[in-house]
């Protein structure tokens, strides 16, 4: 099954092959997880959307596959950029592969300052989620810091390396590519611990921690932040230590969510509200970590965990512009569009939410699995005449038959 493709292959569908070429009843599948026969059936038929995190891990871990191979990503031909993303991929992979501390760099590179202003430039791209143009960018990015951090200027391109691996991990997590994404994260744990930075070792350990739960693996995940966390309490007086300890603490609530672990997931996520209210809005390393993006987490979480009007509740008291990043913006307005899209009467708003986020980001819509799922569960569900012609434009867009 291919990983992406062109081809319109619905999440459910890809769960009903898969059973059955085990060869496995929809009861004894279901009888591997916390879901019932019903629901299993209702997400294979379509009936039920294939939108939720935590739920499709579970699958994945039953049917004995990862997560992206039942997810997939769809590239839709009529976006050339999104097309342009994937096509970079490889090449992005070859650099994560050939920068290793352990052997010297074979490239000349351009002065420190250079690269510092490349990267600033590659991360407001990722930002906007240009990624065709930020995966353009990477390759040399990494090469070039790996080469300088064999050099006189070590301590600086070891964290430049650090911070470019991260976003290059960041970048493979959107578009699909989660093993990829951990290559990528492993490298920048590398470039952290040879720099000795405490700080940059919690940013690799949350690197990994998201990589690892972009798996399926969130026991994974969840060991990672909470190492990251205790490392960074011994650190706690360095600049952004604090707003690193948050971001963690954020990966390790959602990677307890998924385990179905409430009252650690619960301490988690009341440490992060804490260290927001005390640090206010924040761009330590380019996190964000605030209250705003505090409440985006929570938002995603209970739509994972199945209480659409909560996390809707959530949004109406949030403000995503405050971060000024189109990354977050867009990842607002697709989970609204989810929470919506369950609550009876709100199908409209869902599709508007959908189409808030094409025009924010259009590559980011068109290639997300979530958002991909949320429009075909609407089609057919939107009462409004002029609503529905929105979203099979929409549908049209992204690769989505409607019949």
């Amino acid at each position: 099954m291919p990983r992406y493709s062109n081809i319109d292959i619905a999440i459910g569908e890809r769960i009903r092959v898969r059973r059955m070429l085990r060869g496995w009843s929809i009861r004894y599948a279901a009888s591997r997880t916390s879901l019932s026969h019903a629901t299993w059936s209702r997400i294979e038929r379509g009936l039920q959307a294939a939108d939720n995190r935590f739920v499709l891990a579970e699958i994945a871990a039953a049917l004995e596959c990862a997560p992206i191979d039942l997810t997939g990503v769809m590239v839709p031909a009529a976006d050339q950029r999104a097309m342009a993303a994937q096509a970079g991929i490889r090449a992005l992979r070859e650099a994560l592969v050939s920068v290793d501390l352990a052997e010297p760099g074979d490239s000349a590179s351009p002065e420190l300052a250079v690269l510092r202003r490349q990267l600033a430039l590659a991360r407001d791209l990722r930002e906007r989620c240009d990624y065709a143009a930020t995966v353009r960018m990477l390759p040399g990015l990494l090469r070039h810091s790996h080469a300088l951090a064999h050099g006189p200027a070590r301590q600086d391109a070891l964290r430049l390396l650090c911070r470019s691996c991260f976003l290059a991990s960041s970048v493979l997590r959107a578009l699909g590519h989660p093993a990829e994404a951990w290559l990528a994260a492993e490298r920048c744990r590398d470039a952290a611990t040879a720099a000795g930075d405490e700080v940059l070792i919690g940013y690799a350990a949350y690197s990994r921690a998201t990589a690892a739960m972009a798996c399926g693996a969130y026991a994974r995940g969840r060991t990672l932040a909470e190492g990251g966390i205790d490392l960074l309490d011994r650190a706690s007086a360095q600049p952004g230590a604090a707003e690193m300890a948050g971001t963690l603490h954020l990966a390790g609530g959602c990677a307890c969510r998924a385990l179905k672990r409430e009252e650690d997931s619960g301490e988690h996520l009341a440490a992060a509200a804490g260290l927001g209210q005390r640090l206010g809005e924040t761009k330590t390393l380019g996190l964000f970590f605030g209250p705003t993006n505090i409440n985006l987490w929570r938002i995603n979480l209970e739509n994972d965990h199945g209480d659409p009007a909560h996390a809707a509740n959530i949004a109406v008291a949030t403000n995503p512009q405050v971060l000024g990043a189109g990354m977050r913006i867009v990842d607002f307005h697709t989970e609204l569009a989810r929470s919506y899209a369950r609550l009876r009467g709100r199908e409209n708003d869902a599709v508007r939410q959908l189409m808030v986020a094409e025009r924010v980001a259009p590559q980011h819509l068109h290639t997300s699995p979530t958002a991909r799922e949320t429009a075909r569960y609407l089609v057919g569900r939107a009462p409004s005449k002029s609503t529905i012609s929105a979203l099979r434009g929409l549908c049209g867009r992204i690769g989505i038959e409607t019949g």
